[in-house]
C-alpha cells in the first residue's frame, strides 16, 4: 500500500514537472500561431509558401499547443479515475485537435514543402499521418467499447502529441551539450538549412523512437482476459 501511494506521488511529481516543462513550447506555438493568423506571417521566418499553406500552418501551431497540453493531463490517472468526465472531454478535445494538426501541417508540406528538403518532409509528413490515424483510432475503439485497445491507441496518441515539444527539446539538448564541451563542437552535425547528420535524424527521431519504446512495452504487459 505505500509502495503504491509513493509511485503515484512520484508519477504526480513527474507530470506536474512535464506539464510545466512544455510552457514555453505551448506559448510559443499559440502565440506565433495567432499572430500569423492575423496576417503578420513574419511570425514564422524562412517559411513561405502561397497564403493558403500558410494559414494552415498557423492554424496547425495553435491546435497543436492545445495537443502538447491535453496530452499531458491525458496521462493524469488521478484526472481519470476521479474526474471520468473530464477525462472524457478532454480526451475528445485532444482527438479533435490532433486531427486538425495532423490535417495541417500534411496541408503546408504538400503545398510548400518543409525548409529542409525532401528527408524532412518525408518524416513530418510520417509524422502527421500518423497522428492522423491515431486520432481517429483512439476516440472509434472508445464509442465501440473496445476500451483495452482504446487505452494502447491513446497512449500512442499522447506520444505523437509530445512529438512536436520533443523535437525542440532534442535541439536544445544537442546545442547545451555540444556548446558546454567546446565551442568549436557547439552545433556539431547541425546546419541553419538543416541538411546537417544531426538534423537528417532528428526528423524520424523526434517520434519513432518513443513509439518504438512504447510498442515494446504495451506487448511485455500481460494482456488482460476476455471473458
Amino acid at each position: 500500500m505505500q509502495r503504491s501511494a509513493t509511485r503515484a506521488g512520484w508519477t504526480i511529481v513527474g507530470l506536474l514537472l512535464l506539464f510545466v516543462l512544455i510552457q514555453g513550447f505551448v506559448w510559443h506555438s499559440a502565440s506565433r500561431g495567432a499572430l500569423g493568423l492575423t496576417g503578420d506571417t513574419s511570425a514564422i521566418e524562412r517559411l513561405t509558401g502561397p497564403t493558403s499553406s500558410l494559414m494552415a500552418l498557423f492554424a496547425h501551431m495553435i491546435t497543436g499547443a492545445v495537443v502538447t497540453t491535453l496530452s499531458v493531463i491525458q496521462l493524469a490517472g488521478p484526472i481519470r479515475r476521479r474526474w471520468p468526465r473530464a477525462h472524457r472531454i478532454s480526451g475528445r478535445v485532444l482527438a479533435v485537435t490532433a486531427l486538425l494538426t495532423g490535417i495541417g501541417g500534411l496541408i503546408y508540406i504538400v503545398l510548400s514543402g518543409t525548409v529542409g528538403g525532401t528527408l524532412m518532409s518525408a518524416g513530418f509528413g510520417l509524422y502527421g499521418a500518423l497522428m492522423i490515424i491515431a486520432a481517429i483510432q483512439t476516440p472509434r475503439l472508445a464509442m465501440q467499447g473496445d476500451y483495452e485497445r482504446h487505452r494502447r491507441w491513446g497512449l500512442r496518441l499522447i506520444v505523437l502529441g509530445l512529438g512536436s515539444w520533443l523535437y525542440r527539446l532534442h535541439y536544445g539538448l544537442w546545442y547545451g551539450t555540444t556548446c558546454t564541451l567546446s565551442e568549436a563542437l557547439c552545433g556539431l552535425a547541425a546546419e541553419p538549412d538543416f541538411s546537417g547528420v544531426f538534423d537528417q535524424i532528428q526528423v524520424f527521431a523526434f517520434f519513432l523512437p518513443y513509439l518504438v519504446v512504447l510498442e515494446w512495452w504495451l506487448r511485455r504487459k500481460p494482456q488482460p482476459i476476455k471473458t
